[in-house]
């Protein structure tokens, strides 16, 4: 568990999710119905994602996780590549979700302009500022409620915009089948504080990991299906802090050319949230057989796998697993940047909008 003198903002933000996931759950989750409290269009049948930075990775997460449950097909696109696309996604009963932390990103912003200007399909805002331009934009709107995110690296407005978008898929359901269709997800997300919890009393085996990060020039993490997104996440959390030139894959293609890196002394980071796939598990056990780097499973291993190091937290399904999985990421991001003598919420180069709100 983090110490109660807290030095970074980062530090204090990686501890804060364990309280605002039930706030979030409060506010959107009617106690006596189970109701989901989202407006969203009615016969929507596509999604078109856009954000920057940590928020695509929020809205590849969506993708997945979107197609998994609400059987609705999904697309995420990075909002600097949206602004250069000569025609965009303009199918009737396509939805348009636009993430931002600071509501200003000017990118997204822009997206969202370009959108209203050639086509008359409903926007909808996941953002932790409703005072902001995107607010103002959007016809439907989802506050995140993270509260004032000082670190430069997103921690808890992600977890924030994962839990809002996993409401937003079971909302999707719920129009189509009831209320009862989500009822045993809803059950478990109410366990995700707890979840939280466990991950940041794996301090002590997050940090022995850790010095051995600081230490590596060549760290590669690898996933399959939905934890890609969290592989893109934590590679850019590591990035941000501690300024290793670190990358993220997913491994069957990986496999194509890309692995050839590992000639050099390296790391590997495989991330999961289920059982490994056989295919997985041979992808892993060829690399470690051709080239020896280090072995990390984030998350569920195998008894075929043997790892340098394995870090997870038991979960009752997918869902709970990510949440696990982001706040472990989150934390060696943390703990490798303080091997490093970084200054974690002050990167050189950065900057980040901030928002005064309180929850």
């Amino acid at each position: 568990m983090f110490k109660k003198s807290v030095k970074t903002y980062m530090e204090s933000e990686i501890a804060e999710q364990a309280k605002i996931i039930p706030y979030i759950l409060m506010k959107y989750i009617n106690p006596e119905t189970g109701e989901i409290k989202i407006d969203l269009p009615q016969n929507t049948t596509k999604i078109v994602l856009v954000a920057s930075g940590s928020s695509y990775h929020c809205a590849r997460f969506a993708v997945d996780l979107l197609e998994k449950i609400s059987k609705i097909e999904s697309r995420a696109i990075y909002s600097s590549e949206f602004l250069l696309k000569n025609v965009i996604p303009h199918d009737e009963n396509t939805l348009y979700i636009f993430i931002t932390q600071s509501g200003e990103t000017s990118d997204t912003l822009k997206s969202v302009e370009k959108v209203k200007t050639l086509s008359s399909l409903p926007s909808l805002c996941i953002t932790n500022n409703e005072n902001s331009t995107i607010w103002q934009k959007c016809d439907y709107k989802v506050a995140c409620y993270a509260g004032t995110e000082h670190g430069i690296a997103a921690t808890k407005s992600f977890t924030s915009q994962m839990l809002c978008l996993i409401l937003i898929s079971l909302k999707l359901v719920e129009n189509i089948h009831g209320r009862e269709a989500t009822n045993m997800y809803k059950k478990s997300l109410f366990s995700l504080p707890g979840i939280i919890e466990k991950a940041l009393a794996k301090r002590k085996e997050i940090k022995e990991l850790a010095k051995v990060l600081s230490k590596e020039n060549l760290i590669v993490i690898t996933a399959d299906g939905i934890s890609y997104s969290l592989a893109k996440e934590a590679a850019l959390k590591i990035k941000e802090t501690s300024y290793k030139n670190i990358s993220a894959a997913i491994l069957g293609e990986f496999m194509h050319g890309h692995v050839a890196v590992f000639n050099n002394k390296g790391l590997l980071i495989y991330i999961s949230v289920d059982k490994i796939s056989k295919r997985s598990i041979s992808n892993l056990c060829k690399i470690k057989t051709d080239y020896s780097p280090k072995l990390v499973i984030i998350g569920p291993s195998s008894a075929e796998l043997k790892p340098d190091f394995n870090i997870n937290i038991e979960c009752e399904n997918e869902i709970q697993q990510m949440f696990a999985n982001v706040v472990i990421c989150q934390q060696l991001a943390f703990e490798t940047a303080l091997k490093l003598k970084r200054n974690v919420d002050h990167p050189k180069g950065l900057h980040k909008v901030v928002v005064d709100k309180n929850i």
